[in-house]
């Protein structure tokens, strides 16, 4: 079963009932790797409500979509990591949606053209949705906020002082992505084997719409709409179902954090099986900024690892999924003396 943590007190100051989460956050983090967080800040938009004004990016009509698109399936598109994914047959995870960067909430002045992981996110005009963008604002700024305290709680869990993530996420590259998947269509499967396309669940034939993987990073935060079909793999390899509880948000954490705390906090695999109906959901990569230096934290036992830029690894690893397929070339490792380094740490399926 995963863990429902009241994680209130991560946002006020020291107190037995912080500490009490603190425990469970740690138990849960390196345990089964996943949890599910309660008690959140009054400011963050949660509910149906909330989600259907964000979510209405997706009644625009087919015409408004494709001014959206990727490079890779626009090829007249400039934009090649920010923007939107249409949905593709014969591969196992089915989806479409968009990746947004920190820009939709803090501006023009995070945008930097040299780095494809930091250019600009093609968003809708005003009057297309009118207020959409402001909550697409909303959301970033308050699962940032989220995701900090959630680090500064992982390390007091670890007997590390609470802020040194802090700084590696100033200006970082967390994604804000919005998902849609649809009921999948016969002809989405050609190509897949039974395996890859179909699952048996409490008896029941599931087909896969989001492939099994581990994230790459550091900690996702997610949304669910009402509908279910996540779930997450327990240490015996049982999958374990991540309820869309209203209020709550289900947490994992990625490779990357895994192997910068030597293995005490788990990356977690997961999967989406869908049951015939639409799913929505809206999760949160909080990632630090391209340049910052990922090297051995201070922990005992800890094993060591040549340091690595952020950026570097980032654009290594995410263009193995699907949605970033042949792209690699796009961005060199800025870090020239370590051409390889920042890809040693990776992860299959898709986020």
């Amino acid at each position: 079963m995963i863990p429902l943590i009241d994680s209130a007190a991560l946002f006020a100051g020291p107190s037995a009932a912080r500490e009490q989460a603190d425990r469970r956050i740690h138990e849960a983090a390196t345990g089964v790797g996943f949890l599910m967080m309660t008690g959140l800040s009054a400011a963050m938009p949660m509910g149906q409500a909330a989600r259907r004004r964000l979510l209405r990016l997706f009644d625009l009509p087919e015409t408004e979509i494709k001014k959206l698109w990727r490079q890779k399936f626009d090829s007249a598109r400039s934009n090649v990591y920010r923007g939107w994914f249409p949905l593709q047959s014969g591969h196992a995870t089915y989806k479409e949606g968009i990746d947004m960067g920190r820009d939709v909430a803090y501006g023009p002045a995070s945008v930097d053209a040299g780095d494809p992981l930091l250019e600009a996110t093609p968003l809708p005009p005003e009057s297309a949705l009118p207020g959409w963008r402001q909550d697409a604002a909303d959301y970033y700024r308050q699962f940032e906020g989220i995701s900090a305290a959630l680090m500064r709680s992982l390390a007091r869990g670890l007997d590390l002082d609470e802020h040194i993530f802090d700084g590696a996420f100033v200006g970082g590259l967390s994604t804000l992505r919005l998902i849609h998947y649809p009921p999948r269509p016969d002809d989405s499967f050609a190509g897949l084997t039974e395996e890859e396309g179909w699952v048996t669940y409490n008896g029941e034939r599931r087909y896969v719409t989001g492939r099994p993987h581990v994230d790459t990073g550091f900690v996702t935060l997610l949304a669910q709409d009402g509908v279910e079909g996540l779930q997450a793999r327990g240490s015996d390899g049982a999958w374990l179902d991540v309820p869309p509880l209203e209020n709550t948000l289900a947490v994992n954490f990625g490779l990357t954090l895994e192997r910068w705390t030597g293995g005490r906090i788990k990356a977690t695999q997961h999967r989406v099986i869908g049951s015939g109906r639409e799913r929505y959901s809206i999760p949160f990569f909080y990632e630090p900024r391209a340049d910052y230096r990922i090297a051995p934290l201070p922990l005992p036992g800890i094993d060591a690892f040549e340091p690595f830029l952020y950026g570097d690894h980032l654009w290594a690893t995410t263009t193995r999924f699907v949605e970033f397929h042949g792209l690699t070339h796009l961005r060199p490792p800025r870090d020239t003396a370590l051409p390889v380094r920042a890809q040693s740490i990776s992860a299959g399926g898709t986020r």
